[in-house]
């Protein structure tokens, strides 16, 4: 059987690991809950302690801190994990939006499942989730990527595997570098509909909506700071229908199934656009 966990129902021994999320730039998007959840439990894992410490101060929370992020994670855990054994409670924070994502919260909520310490996640910012409804693309389906890697070819190759997607991808980016990405995007994906979405929820808010070579102008005429996101349109039926001839036959077939074409569709497909025998094909996908 498998285990269940019932959040708030039955007696517990441990405590709660609760995900907090924190304003990824306007205070006051905190929620009230969020702000209980602060107050009450027994200690607050923070990505930066100094950062949080600025939040709490703000609302007048006093909980002590523990420093929690991705240089000591492999430390902190063990004595995170018997501080929930003994019956106490955390709520983990990141310096902003969604604990877990982009920083070492993983680690800790998978080794809290293990024990069966309870793991209760909050509602509240998420920077990606944010602008992809105001972005003007369309919202489902939709991938999170994160950060992209940083070396070009790295990225190509990455944005390569991705190119045949029909989602909305969703990444996070630095201003140092986010020409250079739109750069190795339209080399990769061709000119499609992307929209740059820089310091959300603060005063200077800023989307920019166009095809990616626009946007790229956009930049040499007006250069950008802050947080940044890159929401880019997914392949359009027509890109969906147009695998590199270089791609072997499976493979082929592979890239047109993850698009979301049906399997015999992409068979028939690749063996009609290849001169291949449809059925010879069948057999090998389905290695009868």
């Amino acid at each position: 059987m498998i285990p269940i966990q019932r959040s708030f129902k039955g007696e517990k021994t441990a405590g709660k690991l609760y995900l907090v999320p924190t304003p990824i730039g306007n205070m006051q998007d905190m929620t009230l809950r969020s702000l209980e959840t602060l107050k009450t439990v027994d200690l607050i894992a923070a990505e930066d302690t100094r950062n949080t410490q600025k939040l709490l101060n703000h609302f007048e929370i006093k909980v002590p801190q523990e420093s929690f992020h991705e240089y000591n994670s492999f430390e902190k855990i063990p004595k995170l994990l018997t501080i929930l054994e003994s019956g106490q409670s955390i709520a983990q924070v990141s310096d902003a939006g969604m604990p877990s994502i982009s920083d070492p919260g993983h680690d800790l909520v998978v080794e809290a499942i293990k024990r069966g310490i309870d793991v209760v996640a909050l509602p509240g910012s998420s920077a990606g989730i944010t602008a992809l409804i105001a972005s003007g693309l369309a919202p489902q389906p939709h991938i999170f990527y994160g950060f992209l890697p940083r070396k070009a070819n790295e990225q190509k190759k990455f944005l390569e595997t991705k190119r045949q997607y029909p989602e909305t991808q969703i990444f996070y980016e630095s201003p140092f570098r986010v020409a250079d990405t739109l750069k190795n995007m339209v080399d990769v994906y061709g000119d499609r509909h992307v929209v740059l979405v820089r310091e959300l929820t603060k005063i200077y808010e800023e989307y920019r909506r166009g095809k990616i070579s626009e946007v790229l102008d956009s930049l040499t005429e007006q250069p950008i700071k802050g947080e940044c996101l890159i929401i880019v349109s997914g392949a359009d039926k027509e890109e969906l229908e147009q695998v590199d001839s270089t791609v072997p036959p499976l493979e082929a077939v592979k890239i047109l199934i993850e698009a979301g074409v049906k399997t015999n569709a992409a068979i028939k497909q690749v063996a009609k656009e290849r001169g291949l025998n449809r059925q010879e094909l069948y057999a090998q996908y389905h290695e009868l």
